[in-house]
C-alpha cells in the first residue's frame, strides 16, 4: 500500500475581472489559479521562485499542461486549488492540480497535469532540481534551511 502524497491547498475567490459576459469564468484564467496554487506551494516549501532563483540560479518554467474542465466557477465562487506531485525527475516534475468550489462538497471544477522544467536561470538550459528542493517536495516539509549553489551539484 503506497503512502498519500501530501496535498497543498490554496484557497481564491473569482472576481468580475474573472468572467466572461455570462458570469462565468474565462477558460485562460483557470491557468492564473493554478499558477498562484503553485506558487503558494513552493512559498509553504520554503522555496520561493525568487529565492531559487537567486540562491541556487534555478527557475522554473511549464513546458506541458493539459487542462480538464467539468464545471463552470462563477462571480464570487469560493475556490481551492490544489497542488501534488505525481512525479519527480531529475530536472523536472509533474503536479496534478484540482479546482474545486469551496463547500458544495468540494464540487470539481477543473483539473490539470502540469510538467515543469528547472532551467539554469542565465542560461534557460534544462539543470538538475536542487537536491535539498527534491527531498522538500517529496516530503512536503514547510520550511526549507537556506539553498546553497553546492546541493545542486
Amino acid at each position: 500500500m503506497s503512502t498519500p502524497k501530501p496535498v497543498f491547498s490554496w484557497p481564491l475567490r473569482v472576481y468580475y475581472e474573472d468572467t466572461d459576459l455570462s458570469g462565468v469564468v474565462y477558460h485562460a484564467n483557470y491557468l492564473k489559479f493554478f499558477e498562484r496554487a503553485r506558487t503558494e506551494w513552493l512559498r509553504a516549501l520554503g522555496c520561493s521562485q525568487e529565492r531559487l532563483r537567486h540562491e541556487v540560479q534555478v527557475v522554473f518554467t511549464v513546458s506541458r499542461i493539459e487542462v480538464a474542465f467539468r464545471a463552470p466557477a462563477r462571480l464570487d465562487d469560493e475556490l481551492d486549488a490544489s497542488v501534488v506531485v505525481t512525479e519527480l525527475k531529475r530536472a523536472s516534475l509533474v503536479l496534478r492540480q484540482e479546482l474545486r468550489i469551496q463547500g458544495d462538497a468540494g464540487r470539481l471544477l477543473a483539473t490539470a497535469d502540469v510538467r515543469v522544467a528547472s532551467v539554469d536561470a542565465a542560461t534557460f538550459r534544462p539543470t538538475a532540481l536542487p537536491p535539498l528542493f527534491r527531498k522538500l517536495m517529496s516530503d512536503g516539509v514547510a520550511i526549507a534551511p537556506k539553498l546553497t549553489r553546492e546541493e545542486t551539484e
